[in-house]
């Protein structure tokens, strides 16, 4: 990271890839921490939404007490070429967020891209839930420069990131993605890179084993949520969890997990897989394992 500064109220800018839920997400947690934010997506339409949708999640982080008093929100401006990245308004660049689809080939194709573009010594993060990072790292200029991070949705309610440091990542890259977490209010836990990492290793297995038991009839939806709250202590339940996570990532994130382990409790189960055909993706798109109104 070439002289950027990760102190509070230093002039700073995040270049967020991709304007979905996770992108929109981390960027209204750095905007209302007072950081610019320059997000990049080539689907115009989806583009033309992120606005509204960032402002609603400030808002609301606002509103929730989950942001610091008396911050003056970052500025968003919005661009559809990769170019944009190093020519947003405001603020030193200091870290690029890759937060496309849970695809390895798209990520790899817009790192690769991304990381030809920015000053060596600035930070590309991707933000993945499966993918490893030294796979990524073959696609890009200067691995020293990647590092993985796995924001849980919605970023400005968690407080836990899980920072995935690969086999080639620098400690200086290492170093100033902890601090930029820290400005941002997020405590970094870091990990070594494998497939799935800690927390889908061991979480999306379990949603899919969740969802069979459902599939087989021994229990409804929301008789195991109900049990894993009360008897294990489960914040929302596996399946409203999945819910959140968009079961299309879930799945995607579990074929990655099944093609690089063999683990056959990974294979995504045909529920799982006739939802995401029907579009019943959770959350983001109103149905799922429950039916939802409004927007996060």
């Amino acid at each position: 990271m070439t002289g950027q500064n990760t102190t509070p109220g230093a002039a700073q800018r995040l270049a967020v890839l991709g304007a979905g839920v996770m992108g929109t997400g981390i960027a209204a947690l750095a905007i209302g921490h007072g950081i610019a934010v320059s997000m990049i997506d080539v689907d115009r339409r989806r583009l033309a939404e992120a606005t509204d949708r960032v402002d609603r999640q400030v808002r609301t982080a606002r509103l929730m007490g989950a942001l610091p008093e008396g911050t003056r929100p970052g500025l968003l401006d919005v661009g559809v070429s990769l170019a944009d990245v190093s020519t947003g308004r405001t603020g030193t660049l200091t870290a690029v967020v890759e937060a496309v689809t849970e695809d390895p080939d798209a990520k790899a194709k817009v790192l690769a891209d991304v990381s030809a573009l920015v000053a060596p010594g600035t930070p590309v993060v991707s933000n993945t839930s499966s993918i490893p990072i030294g796979e990524l790292a073959r696609s890009v200029a200067r691995p020293e420069d990647l590092i993985g991070s796995h924001f849980m949705n919605p970023p400005y309610l968690i407080r836990t990131v899980e920072v995935i440091r690969g086999p080639r990542t620098g400690p200086r890259t290492l170093d100033a993605v902890r601090g930029l977490l820290t400005t941002l209010g997020r405590e970094s836990v870091v990990v070594e890179d494998a497939p799935g990492f800690v927390t889908s290793r061991i979480l999306h297995p379990m949603i899919n084993s969740a969802v069979r038991v459902v599939a087989a009839g021994t229990a409804s939806v929301e008789s195991v949520d109900k049990l894993l709250q009360g008897c294990l202590g489960h914040p929302t339940g596996p399946l409203r969890t999945a819910d959140l996570i968009g079961l299309d990532n879930l799945v995607d994130s579990l074929w990655v997990l099944h093609e690089r382990t063999g683990d056959e409790s990974c294979r995504p189960c045909e529920l799982l897989l006739t939802k995401v055909r029907a579009g019943h993706l959770g959350r983001k798109s109103g149905r799922g394992f429950y039916h939802y109104e409004g927007d996060l």
